[in-house]
């Protein structure tokens, strides 16, 4: 996982580090922010609305304690994170500000390589549809269709299943 990597970009500095527990209300955010912002059109007002259920930044603590969770900070504020575990990408979202800037790249290509260490086979992924083409664009295709409900309150969305 790069934690030197500081290119320049036209918004300013990038860097990528491993998240620590103090980032779980920034990662909430981001999370709620990127479905609200970009999944419209692609799902209901009720599905987003209604999309991160009873989730709380206490869940991505528990996710961020598990060591597998890498954010991309600009300027010194998170605006985006990946994780992953051996064989998936598991989750990846930005700022829908931030949206179309190569940082969902970048943070997928960090992704990849985490899900590849220790794992010989395909990398798997569950997209919104309205990341679909995102991930077509790196080399990931589609093999179906599912719904996606996390237990956590909130109407099931129609996800894609895709490998790479």
């Amino acid at each position: 996982m790069p934690s030197n990597d500081r290119p320049r970009s036209a918004d300013g500095e990038l860097s990528f580090r491993a998240a620590r527990a103090d980032d779980a209300k920034a990662v909430f955010d981001i999370t709620k922010a990127s479905i609200a912002g970009l999944a419209h059109g692609c799902y209901s007002p009720a599905q987003i609305e209604n999309w991160m259920g009873e989730r709380t930044p206490r869940f991505y603590q528990e996710l961020i304690a598990r060591g597998r969770m890498t954010v991309c900070l600009r300027n010194g504020v998170i605006v985006g994170f990946v994780d992953a575990e051996p064989g998936e990408v598991t989750r990846l979202f930005v700022l829908p500000e931030a949206a179309g800037s190569g940082l969902g790249q970048r943070l997928l290509d960090i992704g990849v390589a985490q899900a590849r260490d220790g794992h010989s086979g395909p990398i798997r992924l569950e997209a919104t549809i309205n990341a679909e083409v995102f991930y077509q664009r790196y080399g990931f295709r589609s093999t179906g269709r599912g719904q996606f409900s996390h237990g956590l309150g909130g109407e099931p969305i129609e996800i894609v299943y895709m490998e790479l």
